[in-house]
C-alpha cells in the first residue's frame, strides 16, 4: 500500500472514530435523497439524515430537485440516534450558524442571486436565500410604482442583498440596483449608436427653466438649452414649447452620456436656404445686350 493510499485510509480511520456530540456541525456527502430525506455519508460509523422539515424552512422546497448525489453539506447534530443507528442532522440549525456569513459574503461582494417570489405581505414580498427568509421592499423590487404585488408571485428576478443581520435574522433584499445598472447600460448601448448631426422628431416631455428634455423615437432623451430653442431671443422655454409638443430636432453634442439637441440649428438652415432662393438671376435681354456690348468692343 503506497505512502499515500495509508495517508488517506488513516484519516478515514480517525475520523470514524472521532467524537461526535450534539451540536456539532459537521460535514457530509450526500448518498441518498427522497423527497422526505437526505442520506449522508459522514465517514464516521453511522450515517446522517436530515429530514425535509430539518432542511429549509421554505415551505415549497423540494429536496429531489434541490439536492443531488455527490453534493457536500453541512449540518448540525441534533441526535446521536434516530431510531435506526443514524445521526439525525439539521441543515437549517447549521444555517443558522453558517448561512449568515455566506448572506454577509453575498452582501459585500455585490452578487446577483435568482430568486423566485414566494409570498406578499404588507409593503413588499418574500423570497428565500440558502432557505432562509429574505423581505424585498416594494419599493426595491422595480424601477417603477408596483400597484399590485400579488402580480409578482412566482416570478424569478435577480437581487442583491442589502441587508444581512444575523442577531435580528433579518435579510432584505433588493432588484433596484440590478434594474438601474441594466437601464444604464442599455442607454449607453443606444447612445453609442447617437451621431452629431442626426435630424429626427422628438416629443417634448418635461419643461425647465433652463431648456427642454425631448423624448427622441428611439427612447433616449436629450435637452434642447434655452438658446437652441429658437433663433429668437427666449427667456423661459415655455413661451415656445409645452409639454407634448412634436418638435424637428438636431443633435449637436454627446458628452458623458447626455444628448445635445438644437431647434435653432435648424431654423438657421432654412434661413439659408431661403436666402439661397432669393438670389437674382439677370433676365435673358440682359444676358443678350451684355454679350454683345463685350463682342462690340472686341477686336479680330
Amino acid at each position: 500500500m503506497s505512502d499515500e493510499t495509508m495517508a488517506s485510509y488513516q484519516d478515514e480511520l480517525e475520523a470514524s472514530f472521532r467524537k461526535i456530540e450534539e451540536g456539532d456541525i459537521i460535514e457530509g456527502t450526500v448518498i441518498g435523497v427522497t423527497d422526505t430525506e437526505v442520506t449522508l455519508d459522514l465517514k464516521s460509523y453511522a450515517e446522517g439524515i436530515i429530514r425535509q422539515a430539518d432542511y429549509s424552512d421554505d415551505p415549497d422546497f423540494s429536496l429531489t430537485q434541490n439536492v443531488s448525489i455527490g453534493d457536500t453539506l453541512q449540518a448540525t447534530v441534533i441526535s446521536l440516534d434516530d431510531g435506526a443507528g443514524s445521526l439525525l442532522l439539521s441543515r437549517k440549525q447549521a444555517n443558522d450558524v453558517l448561512v449568515w456569513d455566506k448572506l454577509k459574503k453575498y452582501m459585500e461582494d455585490g452578487t446577483n442571486l435568482k430568486v423566485t417570489i414566494k409570498g406578499v405581505v404588507n409593503k413588499g414580498v418574500i423570497a428565500y436565500v440558502e432557505g432562509v427568509r429574505g423581505f424585498i421592499p416594494a419599493s426595491k423590487l422595480s424601477l417603477s410604482y408596483v400597484e399590485n404585488l400579488e402580480d409578482w408571485l412566482l416570478k424569478e428576478i435577480e437581487v442583491r442583498v442589502i441587508t444581512a443581520d444575523p442577531e435580528k435574522k433579518r435579510l432584505v433584499l433588493s432588484a433596484r440596483d440590478i434594474l438601474r445598472e441594466k437601464r444604464e447600460e442599455e442607454r449607453k448601448s443606444q447612445i453609442s449608436n447617437v451621431e452629431i448631426g442626426l435630424v429626427t422628431e422628438g416629443t417634448v416631455e418635461s419643461i425647465m427653466p433652463y431648456g427642454a428634455f425631448v423624448r427622441l423615437s428611439s427612447g433616449l432623451s436629450g435637452l434642447v438649452h434655452v438658446s437652441q430653442i429658437s433663433a429668437k431671443r427666449i427667456k423661459d422655454p415655455s413661451v415656445v414649447l409645452k409639454e407634448g409638443d412634436t418638435v424637428k430636432v438636431k443633435v449637436i453634442g454627446l458628452k458623458d452620456g447626455k444628448i445635445s439637441l438644437s431647434m435653432k440649428a435648424l431654423e438657421d438652415v432654412s434661413a439659408e436656404e431661403v436666402q439661397e432662393e432669393k438670389v437674382v438671376l439677370p433676365k435673358s435681354e440682359e444676358l443678350s445686350t451684355n454679350l454683345g456690348s463685350l463682342l462690340k468692343n472686341l477686336k479680330l
